[in-house]
């Protein structure tokens, strides 16, 4: 893998944990040279993910930016939204349509390890930065291709953004409440997921390469990874012929499985099996429901979930949230507030889980992100650098690849 020692270093991370890590064991990617031609969020996230992991991260952007770079809410002029997704990363702003540009862009190429890019298919090509151009002389070279719907097939010239798949994909139909109008899902699933996919094929492939073998070309379609994780859905209609439907917070094989009201708002129980189902029963009162045949099996249940529902509401409606959770918590039920994302934040267990950190801004201003969930011996991943300004690292990463400090795009 390259030698990544001398690009630069932004602000550290907080934590003596953290940089204990950094000094005794190796990320796992550390040594892997990552550019990354990417916007918005399912590239930037897979980059991301792949420099939570030590990888040296260097994104080309356009001399306009990252378009999320606009997104608000912005603070000291700089976008959170961008922040969240492009930390441990270096920029250099290249205009690829300058032959200039390209020349340098494959010259990054050519030193480097991994290429994500998430482009329509046959950009890449146009400007001579795809995967074919590189291969003859990298055989090594792992590059990963992000779009809508592939690289090929009838719909591979379509565009398509987060909205648009998770409609196509099916997503939406068993999304909100049944018989209510469309509705996505509030976290922008069809992106992150093809993120995710596209980092763990390249790191699956990097495990190839450091065992001696080739690289390739990985084709990650946003349409596919979408349906992908709906396999429980998927299966549903391969095994009854029938299209699952939106069910709000209610399970289609389980019950009870959902969302209730009590007295003060909301809150979800999940009893998956009998033995959890009982346990309700004797915790509401209702014992002669067991040997209720409507209910007697997980099946039984998840056919006669609304009846069922009916049934347990008028003592959900008795008690507020907290003493239905502590009872369902007493006798084991799995159960939870419907929380706010402020709520869960700044929730104890996230806290000691150490999951928010705060993360130095272009110009020094701090804010705090979610870092890296994964730990790896007991350690959270560290932030290594903020997000970088635009162009922040032109002149370190000229320096590096032996370019003039004067080259303009």
């Amino acid at each position: 893998m390259n030698d990544i020692s001398n690009l630069p270093r932004g602000s550290q991370a907080r934590g003596s944990e953290q940089s204990a890590q950094s000094v005794r064991d190796p990320l796992p990617l550390t040594g892997v040279t990552v550019i990354e031609f990417c916007s918005v969020a399912a590239g930037p996230f897979c980059g991301m993910l792949l420099g939570d992991m030590g990888a040296e991260v260097i994104k080309i952007e356009s001399p306009e930016g990252d378009a999320l770079r606009q997104w608000p809410p912005l603070r000291g002029g700089f976008s959170e939204n961008f922040a969240s997704l492009n930390r441990n990363k270096s920029s250099i702003a290249l205009n690829l349509k300058d032959s200039a540009s390209r020349d340098l862009a494959r010259h990054l190429v050519r030193s480097a390890d991994v290429v994500i890019e998430n482009n329509r298919p046959g950009v890449m090509r146009r400007l001579g930065l795809d995967y074919e151009s590189f291969v003859g002389d990298q055989p090594q070279l792992v590059y990963c291709s992000i779009s809508a719907f592939g690289q090929e097939g009838p719909r591979a010239q379509q565009g398509g953004f987060d909205l648009t798949i998770q409609a196509m994909s099916g997503i939406m139909s068993v999304t909100g409440e049944p018989g209510g109008g469309p509705v996505k899902c509030g976290v922008p699933v069809s992106d992150f997921s093809a993120g995710l996919y596209a980092a763990f094929a390249i790191a699956s492939m990097l495990a190839r390469v450091r065992a001696g073998g080739a690289g390739g070309h990985i084709d990650v379609p946003m349409l596919g990874t979408s349906l992908s994780i709906a396999a429980l859905q998927t299966s549903e209609y391969f095994g009854t012929g029938a299209d699952p439907k939106a069910l709000g917070s209610a399970h289609p094989r389980n019950a009870p499985y959902q969302a209730y009201r009590s007295n003060d708002g909301h809150f979800v129980i999940a009893a998956g099996n009998n033995r959890l189902w009982h346990a309700v029963c004797d915790t509401v009162g209702m014992p002669n429901l067991v040997d209720d045949p409507r209910f007697a099996t997980t099946r039984d249940r998840a056919l006669n979930q609304a009846r069922l529902a009916e049934m347990l509401a008028p003592f959900f409606i008795q008690h507020s949230t907290v003493d239905l959770l502590a009872m369902f918590e007493a006798v084991g039920v799995p159960c939870a507030p419907i929380n706010s994302y402020s709520q869960i934040l700044s929730d104890p267990h996230v806290e000691m889980q150490g999951w928010v950190q705060q993360m130095e801004m272009p110009g020094g201003m701090e804010t705090s992100t979610f870092v890296s969930p994964i730990k790896i011996n007991g350690i959270i991943q560290p932030v290594r650098r903020g997000p970088p300004a635009l162009d922040a690292d032109r002149n370190a990463i000229l320096q590096r690849y032996s370019q003039s400090t004067s080259f303009e795009p």
